[in-house]
């Protein structure tokens, strides 16, 4: 039997499924923008139902607000336009969607590894010094890459603000 959350939880999982695969399809950076906005702000009632509040709130302010504030403020600096599609953009259909498919079987193999593992009794609460703990020497690894590929992603956008000035 579907019980109201679980009801709730299907369309919000489904709104945020629809809003990224129309981050990935549109065309128009300002459209992929507001597509990622509608996945932020799903994401945030889906931390509601979860019980986290806080985690809602910050979805909201920091993710939905001021770093979409920053990505539109950046496309508009940019005048970007639509995308136009090349020899090259064609390619990485041909080899974006099979390593698509590997990566997405790799985070569902992990999940599953990582499933098994957990324990089946009520969780307990966890606070904020035992999760950074685990964040700073458990998962420094991922945490610091996260960083390295923002630092790469801040670099290209660089690169091509350069470019459109030399042009």
């Amino acid at each position: 039997m579907i019980t109201p959350q679980i009801a709730v939880f299907l369309v919000l999982a489904a709104v945020a499924v629809a809003g990224a695969v129309s981050l990935i399809l549109q065309r128009h950076p300002i459209h992929s923008a507001l597509s990622l906005i509608v996945v932020m702000v799903s994401l945030a009632i889906l931390y509601l139902l979860q019980g986290a509040e806080f985690i809602a709130a910050v979805q909201i302010i920091v993710y939905a607000g001021a770093i979409m504030v920053l990505f539109i403020f950046v496309i508009m600096l940019l005048n970007a336009g639509e995308e136009e599609r090349t020899n090259l953009s064609r390619l990485a259909k041909y080899v974006g969607v099979p390593l698509g498919g590997v990566f997405l079987l790799e985070v569902a193999y992990w999940i599953g590894r990582a499933t098994v593992h957990l324990p089946s009794g009520p969780s307990q609460a966890v606070s904020t010094r035992d999760l950074s703990s685990l964040l700073f020497r458990e998962y420094v690894f991922p945490f610091e890459l996260t960083s390295f590929l923002i630092l790469i992603a801040l670099l290209g956008a660089l690169v091509l603000a350069r470019r459109e000035e030399s042009d």
